[in-house]
């Protein structure tokens, strides 16, 4: 028996047209994927995406930002190098050694493009010399290892600094055979920087890898059949070519960061896997209404066209709530004025909709191209008794037990999260064990000198000023083991000069040494102005901008999320009941995420190595993308039991049958959303590990302990509360509420 609905809406209508003409909305996409994929890999302009990511230190504004700027500005930064470590040299006094280096430092210097060589065997009395002790290593009495530095021109072009690249590195070979080294390396940031883009797309490409197939077998076994468990696949694989054709779009116009690419695509991907799941269930639901027992050969084209209306009716206003939510929460990244975290959220948005986009219309599509054989298994109408009813029905026997176990155990695990202990690594980021990172490990340990300063304080104050405080106040800061040096690095333009405090701690610029220096620098200032520069001044501003204006971006996201539940159910409870539940279930999983990588547990199982602490950017992304993701099951069980107690069902009626329709779907929406995160649990980049982790934890908490227990529990015991709201609310409900 076929159902109508009570007022032909604007999605019932596009699904009836959708049905009718499901070979241009296929063709249509097919197209725009082909030219997706092809704008992506660099088929169109020659250049592709992975061409113009970035990675590196997450800037925010503050003293950090302004002290490298102030140094730029004076020639005192944005130099590339290339520095060997020569390892292992039987006897650096050695004349034959002495003669090779200098022929080979010589040659390095004639190098078109470089602007400095330096080694100990420039200096006049060659690595005895006391200047040169910085860039030697080993015992006192017999070192067997130096560096070399190689300093290229400022503002050489990609093409020259290539060129110039492929000469210094022949000269360098002729610096470890001189040396008859048992041993060498080669680094510098860019190679690093390389490295760690490298590392991201080889783990997008094994994470999608692992996804997909998976993902597949799965629906496979929830849909009983290839056919319906491959189009939802089909609509992840659209979202993949969209998501990376967007992502190139906007590389254009903002800086972005590598681990932005494998977040948003694999988000969009997870995100038409569960939209594609919903509208495949409906599509057969509404079309085993429609038939009620009768043979699928049956069916009429305009049977097709009104299935594929009923499911958009119902299932694509699911969609568009969800996805609405989802971008509600991404949004709140926008507010911080860090390029990363709003190149995540432009981005994610950007993948929202284009999800959204599948969800509405290819996944249709395909649906009413194959309706017939979607039915295949049969046409009857699924029972309104089952696994999840049965569970809901137990929860319901006791939802005061239940509330307090669950409510127990999530704050047991939210625990660990107010000890959160934020850090910003660089090489640490790539697996013990990494040519790029073994090289920064064995640079900053034998040459400290070499590896720069951990604090540092840059002013345009007279010398004698700086000089005077640096050897005066400064010596006594904490955490210093070396005096302070003061540097004159250059002209910043009128003929000031640029002047850095150098402040050592030793322990690499993020240990608590430095930070309790930077914290020093800001409640004592130095008598003339100036900018604390380094990594533990960068996460003091970067937490410092997260602080101020975390309130406005959660007050934001938290408003415009109650109005859209409020628009959705009419009820005040509801939405404040779901937003409470969401925010323990969050702390809960960064809680768990703070126990595992900050504490360093499961290390062996998981693959990393502890850097005592959490990426900065991980707690926000995570919040954000978490917040999002446990709307989405929140809307898909909720627009189950909102219809069914619009169609008159007491409260605990329609949650037991809304758990038991929408159950299967959330569950395995969970499953196949963790299976998508689990490929950032394998991979190699620190900051992609962290947050596939805290995404499955905060995926595997909502869909099981939040959405099957404690949502069935809190709406037991709130019964017909559930939907109480002030008289004034309600009649803004009936005037634009979202309903059927």
């Amino acid at each position: 028996m076929t159902r109508t609905p009570t007022r032909r809406s604007a999605l019932y209508r596009w699904g009836v047209l959708t049905g009718r003409r499901p070979w241009a909305v296929v063709t249509t996409w097919l197209v725009l994927v082909v030219l997706s994929f092809a704008t992506a890999l660099g088929a169109v302009t020659g250049e592709g995406l992975f061409d113009r990511l970035h990675s590196g230190d997450i800037v925010a504004p503050g003293e950090a930002d302004r002290a490298s700027a102030l140094l730029d500005s004076a020639g005192g930064g944005g130099f590339t190098t290339d520095t060997l470590l020569v390892e292992g040299v039987a006897d650096l006094d050695d004349r034959e050694v002495a003669r090779g280096n200098a022929d080979a430092v010589q040659a390095i210097a004639d190098v078109d493009g470089v602007a400095s060589v330096v080694n100990p065997f420039v200096f006049e009395q060659g690595p005895r010399d006391p200047a040169a002790a910085p860039f030697v290593t080993g015992p006192a009495d017999d070192p067997d290892g130096f560096a070399t530095v190689v300093t290229y021109d400022d503002g050489l072009g990609d093409a020259e600094l290539e060129t110039a690249r492929a000469e210094v590195s022949t000269q360098l070979d002729e610096v470890v055979s001189a040396s008859r080294a048992t041993d060498s390396q080669r680094g510098s940031v860019q190679a690093l920087v390389d490295a760690i883009i490298g590392q991201v797309g080889s783990d997008m490409k094994t994470g999608e890898g692992l996804a997909l197939p998976v993902s597949f077998a799965i629906m496979v076994v929830v849909f009983g059949g290839f056919l319906a468990a491959g189009l939802p696949i089909l609509g992840a694989v659209a979202s993949i070519g969209g998501a990376l054709a967007t992502l190139f779009g906007f590389a254009h116009v903002i800086d972005l960061d590598a681990t932005v690419v494998n977040i948003v695509t694999v988000l969009g991907l997870g995100l038409c896997i569960d939209y594609g799941l919903l509208v495949v269930s409906r599509f057969r639901e509404e079309a085993r209404g429609v038939l009620d027992g009768a043979p699928a050969d049956t069916l009429t084209p305009a049977d097709v066209a009104h299935i594929t209306g009923l499911t958009l009716d119902r299932a694509g206003r699911t969609v568009i709530f969800s996805a609405v939510t989802v971008a509600i929460s991404l949004t709140g990244l926008l507010f911080f004025p860090v390029v990363f975290m709003r190149a995540s959220g432009a981005a994610g948005v950007s993948i929202v909709v284009l999800a959204l986009l599948v969800g509405v219309s290819l996944i249709p599509a395909l649906c009413a191209l194959s309706a017939r054989r979607l039915l295949r298994r049969g046409t009857e109408q699924a029972p309104d008794e089952g696994v999840f009813s049965r569970l809901a029905s137990g929860v319901q026997r006791v939802p005061w037990a239940v509330i307090a176990v669950v409510l127990s155990l999530l704050v047991t695990l939210a625990l660990p999260a107010l000890r959160l202990h934020l850090t910003s690594s660089g090489p640490e980021m790539l697996p013990k064990g990494a040519p790029e990172r073994t090289f920064f490990e064995t640079f900053r340990e034998d040459y400290p000198d070499l590896a720069g300063a951990d604090v540092t304080y840059v002013t345009t104050a007279p010398e004698a000023e700086v000089t005077r405080w640096a050897k005066g106040a400064a010596s006594d800061l904490p955490g210093l083991v070396t005096d302070p040096v003061v540097e004159t690095v250059g002209e910043a333009g009128s003929g000031t000069q640029v002047r850095v405090v150098e402040l050592r701690t030793g322990d690499g610029g993020l240990g608590d040494a430095s930070r309790d220096l930077v914290d020093a620098l800001h409640e004592e200032r130095p008598p003339f102005a100036g900018h604390i520069g380094g990594q533990a001044s960068g996460l003091h501003d970067f937490t410092d901008v997260i602080a101020e204006r975390a309130p406005y971006a959660v007050l934001t996201v938290v408003l415009a999320t109650f109005l859209l539940l409020f628009l959705m159910t009419g009820s005040l409870v509801v939405p404040l009941k779901a937003l409470v539940m969401n925010v323990v279930s969050l702390g809960a999983s960064l809680g768990a995420l703070v126990w595992v990588f900050q504490d360093g547990h499961l290390e062996g199982l998981l693959g990393f190595s502890s850097t005592g602490g959490v990426e900065a950017s991980i707690p926000i992304l995570a919040l954000a993308f978490g917040f999002g993701l446990s709307m989405d099951y929140e809307v898909f069980l909720l627009s189950r039991v909102v219809e069914l107690h619009e169609q008159g069902h007491p409260t605990d009626e329609a949650v037991r049958l809304g758990l038991q329709r929408s159950g299967r779907i959330i569950t395995s929406a969970a499953l196949l959303m963790v299976v998508v995160f689990s490929g950032f649990v394998l991979a190699q980049v620190l900051a992609v590990k962290q947050t596939g982790v805290a995404l499955v934890l905060a995926i595997v908490i909502d869909a099981t302990l939040v959405r099957m227990l404690l949502v069935p529990a809190t709406m037991s015991v709130l019964g017909e509360w559930n939907w109480w709201a002030p008289r004034w609310m309600k009649g803004l409900h009936e005037r634009v509420g979202i309903t059927e």
